[in-house]
């Protein structure tokens, strides 16, 4: 059960790492920066940003505790529990548009994940 709660964990922390980057994605001014190292330095002190970098970093650490208990096998399908979960929160928070094919294509992520941890 406890690798079960780090696999989630760590895609629950990679989903709201997503997130955070795309926060500060939408408040960085790329047209200020003329070269491609001040572009990057311009992303990298962005605070949504670094967040978002620090969520995936402890994510990782998150993801290897849980590999050292369950089969990757049966672990990495899980991954895609991080698409529903960046889905509902971009809906939420961004007011993305929801569609019967994304609905449909979210669904089927969902059925793919189950059938795969009960396999």
């Amino acid at each position: 059960m406890q690798a079960y709660i780090f696999v989630f964990s760590s895609i629950l922390l990679g989903a709201v790492g997503q997130v955070l980057m795309k926060l500060g994605a939408t408040k960085l001014n790329m047209a200020a920066a003329t070269s491609f190292f001040a572009k990057l330095l311009t992303m990298f002190t962005q605070p949504y940003i670094i967040a978002g970098l620090f969520c995936y970093g402890l994510s990782a650490v998150f993801w290897i505790f849980g590999l050292t208990r369950l089969q990757l096998s049966a672990a990495y399908p899980m991954v895609a529990a991080g698409y529903v979960i960046v889905f509902i929160l971009a809906v939420f928070l961004f007011k993305e548009t929801v569609s019967l094919v994304k609905i449909g294509g979210l669904l089927m992520i969902i059925m793919g994940v189950i059938v795969l941890a009960k396999s």
